[in-house]
């Protein structure tokens, strides 16, 4: 499974989203194969700047969470570590 398909089942949900040129807190709106539709919002005022559309191949990185207000206070997981596994 590739990145855009494991975006379409975060669509309408608050992610952060780095892409080649930037990075933005947002909403995902859309996720086709050949273009992301973002809204990108201000996180002081929680208000909607601007939309944009991202070639699909550009996105780099998607952060989500399961509290809207804790990934927009700047906190994120790191996915990066997956403990191993006990064997039994």
């Amino acid at each position: 499974m590739n990145l855009i398909n494991r975006m379409k089942i975060f669509e309408q949900q608050y992610v952060f989203l780095r892409w080649a040129t930037g990075a933005e807190y947002g909403k995902i709106t859309y996720v086709g194969e050949d273009y992301v539709e973002f809204n990108i919002i201000d996180v002081d005022t929680m208000e909607y700047r601007e939309t944009v559309m991202i070639n699909s191949q550009l996105v780099l990185e998607v952060v989500f969470g399961s509290q809207t207000d804790y990934l927009l206070q700047k906190k994120s997981f790191d996915f990066s570590y997956i403990p191993p596994r006990k064997k039994e």
